[in-house]
């Protein structure tokens, strides 16, 4: 049975996973509405802020367990959150509608995703996390957000751009956009440190390492922003921002997330990250490409293909735990 204190932390969890989720919805919008308002170009504002804003969960939270010491918990949660994203998020959102890629920029940036993934290999390959290579991480995001930047000023109309139109909160006042922004950002913080504690206490109480619970309820919880924008692009008939957002988290969690990480606690790295997980999340993306770039979309058998592997991959990792 499962003592008051372990019930605690599965209710800790469960306010955690809701708290960031509405938190991030209210600091994307937010964020949002205030950049319309100052003249940003609706191409960048979708790039920038919603692309990589439902990214916010995954950042705080991989910064809150690396800063609580503990990294395994934030490595798993970048590296199962990009399996999320693909398997998951682009399962689910092509079961409600087949995904087409009509965007110029999206087929850029499908190979430059793959490539920050292949980066996160080499670094992660030696089996340690260093500092001066998460440092390198987060010069990368730098430079990729950079080029997107310059991209949306060279490229203001794509389709991309025509459905972030219809899609992105309209301007509000700067007060009430700041305001949402920072409630937003508040509630997002307080979640992942909650999330954290609660995910720490279960991974200790059933033995299992922190890697896995990133992997799975960390990793499941912090996609739920991804779903939910996806699921809703797909019904709109919007499907280059379902892709697009999970083009930007992906690239985003192996940039940004681990790049913070080994930033602020450099540390040894589970081998099973870098022999299991690691492939499984490139092998994953690897389908992806192969569907998109046969079909040019993402149909509804693609989805449920997507979901079944995603199915799988998890039995897997809990028959691995109790091995």
């Amino acid at each position: 049975m499962l003592n008051d204190s372990l019930i605690l932390s599965f209710i800790y969890v469960i306010v955690g996973l809701v708290g960031l989720a509405w938190g991030a919805d209210r600091f994307v919008a937010g964020s949002a509405s205030l950049a319309r308002s100052l003249g940003v170009s609706v191409l960048l504002v979708g790039i920038v802020i919603v692309g990589f804003g439902t990214s916010a969960p995954e950042l705080l939270v991989s910064g809150n367990a690396a800063y609580q010491g503990n990294p395994g918990l934030a490595i798993g949660n970048a590296l199962g959150s990009n399996v999320a994203n693909v398997a998951l998020v682009l399962g689910v959102a092509a079961l409600a509608a087949p995904l087409a890629i009509h965007s110029r920029i999206l087929w850029r940036e499908i190979p430059l995703t793959l490539v920050s993934m292949l980066i996160v290999g080499v670094v992660l390959y030696d089996l340690r996390l260093g500092r001066v290579e998460a440092i390198l991480l987060l010069c990368l995001l730098a430079l990729f957000l950079s080029a997107m930047v310059m991209q949306g000023r060279k490229e203001r109309w794509d389709t991309f751009s025509m459905e972030l139109e219809h899609a992105i909160p309209a301007a509000q006042t700067t007060g009430r956009s700041i305001a949402w922004t920072l409630i937003g950002l508040v509630v997002l913080l307080f979640s992942a440190r909650v999330l954290v504690g609660g995910a720490v206490d279960i991974a200790q109480a059933f033995k299992v390492s922190e890697l896995v619970i990133g992997l799975t309820i960390v990793a499941v919880g912090t996609s739920l922003p991804e779903v939910a924008a996806a699921l809703a692009s797909a019904r709109k008939n919007e499907p280059d921002i379902a892709i697009g957002n999970v083009l930007g988290s992906n690239i985003f969690n192996m940039f940004g997330v681990i790049g913070v990480t080994g930033t602020i606690h450099p540390s040894m790295v589970e081998a099973d990250a870098v022999l299991r997980d690691w492939p499984v999340m490139v092998g994953v993306f690897l389908v992806f490409i192969l569907l998109a770039w046969i079909s040019k979309r993402i149909t509804r058998w693609h989805g449920a293909l997507f979901l079944l592997g995603y199915a799988v991959y998890l039995a897997f990792l809990g028959m691995s735990v109790q091995t």
